[in-house]
């Protein structure tokens, strides 16, 4: 029956055959180059030179483009970066709401004899008010930050690649790398950390010995996290590595993206906290449960203040347990600056082991806006970005000290944080990402003014963060 045969289904054969052959190749390579380096903790800096290699691209792509700009005449909008972090109103020194109404009403001496309304008090919260519509140092902190220069990707500044041909072209090459080679390895990478993750924990959580079991989890998942690491192309730098959490204590840090507990998980064993999912996020949880000691919370039992923080001090009582990662802003911020941490982890009498995380943005925003993209989209724009490039710096560990109550704490940690990684300190709650500003802030303001005006109680100094901790909300608003 050999005439039936037809040539092309010879040709279809050894197309397969050719494929599969590839396949295997390309799978054994990534077992042998990567997967297993990655098991062992063995690094070949491949990963840093192509991170020293992407800034000089980005930097002679920067000097063409602005070198193509000035022949052409045109003018390319780069922001300023004392503008990003200060604001664009030169503000003078702020003074009490008492000094601002004295100093409208013309005479200090005024204001005790005659405690009325005037008109020109209103100047203050014209002012105020406008200052913050224009200069609204809380809006713009759930926004990818701006860069400075280009980094060949069009979701930063996207009209760049327009400028000249070899522009053009180095974009296009960048495209065709990003998305035909890097985003098809990280993705199988992140299959493979995942699968890995799901089926040896669930495997280890059988183990009858309670000491093998654990020492197994911590190895499985650290290896799982190193394998999820090398699917960012993550380029992590750690600092002051003696100041690492212990156990028995809590660790606080700055959030960014949810990778966060990645790059901090590749370094060190934590125990995670958060609400209990369904779906594939479901099966991780329950399956790392079985061999580590996570605390995951019910629906219903998020809400219970008092249940949370009884589990997590029943946790950090065992000197035996690993220390809890909390994200105490309970948001992601986009990395120029620090929000109000929530008091609950600060409450409960443990060491606290500060953490700084700082992202580069000129090879990838690392912000997750979840308002915008969701976790998967999200990951997928990670994934196909140059890198995750980021530094992590361990304080050291901080006590609550005498006289000083949870929200003192939270600020004097909050405040450790943003000095180390250089970020803005604030004070406003990143909870008015997504929530109206409620009305009983609206009347903390009257009060106040209302205490200004019959003089029965010096108005509190507008800057000081006591006050801010309860106002949450401009005086202009």
């Amino acid at each position: 029956m050999n005439w039936l045969t037809f040539p092309s289904d010879h040709l279809l054969c050894r197309c397969l055959g050719i494929s599969i052959t590839c396949l295997h190749v390309c799978l054994t390579l990534l077992f042998v180059c990567i997967i297993l380096p990655t098991v062992l903790g063995v690094s070949f800096g491949i990963r840093r030179l192509y991170m020293r290699t992407l800034l000089k691209i980005f930097e002679w792509a920067t000097s063409r483009m602005e070198l193509e700009a000035k022949e052409k005449n045109q003018q390319l909008y780069k922001p300023c970066s004392n503008v990003l972090i200060l604001g664009i109103i030169a503000k003078e020194p702020v003074s009490s709401l008492q000094q601002e109404i004295q100093e409208l009403r013309g005479s200090p001496r005024r204001l005790p004899s005659q405690p009325e309304f005037e008109m020109t008090d209103v100047f203050y919260f014209c002012r105020t008010g406008v200052e913050s519509i224009l200069d609204d140092e809380v809006t713009k902190r759930f926004s990818a930050q701006e860069l400075e220069g280009w980094n060949l990707l069009t979701r930063s500044n996207y009209n760049f690649r327009h400028i000249s041909m070899r522009l053009t072209v180095l974009w296009g090459l960048g495209v065709l790398i990003r998305y035909g080679v890097l985003l098809p390895l990280r993705v199988t990478l992140a299959v493979a950390g995942i699968s890995l993750l799901l089926v040896l924990t669930t495997l280890v959580g059988f183990l009858p010995n309670k000491e093998l079991r654990f020492y197994l989890s911590e190895k499985v998942h650290l290896m799982c996290y190193r394998i999820c690491v090398k699917a960012l192309t993550a380029i992590i730098t750690y600092h002051n590595r003696e100041d690492k959490p212990k156990t028995g204590g809590i660790c606080v840090s700055n959030h960014t993206t949810p990778i966060d507990v990645i790059i901090l998980a590749n370094d060190g064993r934590y125990s995670m906290v958060g609400q209990l999912h369904g779906g594939l996020m479901g099966m991780i949880q329950r399956a790392m449960v079985k061999s580590s000691h996570h605390i995951w919370f019910e629906r219903a039992e998020v809400k219970d203040r008092h249940l949370v923080a009884k589990r997590l001090s029943d946790h950090v009582a065992d000197k035996t347990k690993q220390p809890v990662l909390i994200f105490p802003e309970g948001t992601c911020i986009n990395n120029t600056s620090v929000m109000m941490f929530k008091k609950g982890s600060f409450e409960i009498p443990c060491t606290v082991y500060p953490v700084a995380i700082k992202y580069d943005p000129r090879f990838g925003d690392a912000f997750w806006n979840s308002s915008k993209f969701g976790l998967v989209s999200y990951l997928l724009r990670m994934m196909s970005s140059w890198a995750v490039v980021c530094s992590v710096w361990y304080l050291p560990p901080m006590s609550r000290e005498e006289g000083e109550d949870a929200v003192q704490f939270a600020n004097r940690v909050k405040a450790a944080i943003a000095a180390q990684g250089g970020l803005v300190d604030l004070i406003w709650d990143g909870g008015l990402k997504r929530a109206k500003v409620k009305g009983a802030f609206k009347e903390e303001q009257q009060k106040l003014y209302s205490e200004v005006l019959v003089g029965g109680q010096k108005a509190a100094d507008w800057s000081n963060n006591t006050h801010l901790e309860h106002s949450k909300i401009p005086p202009g608003v």
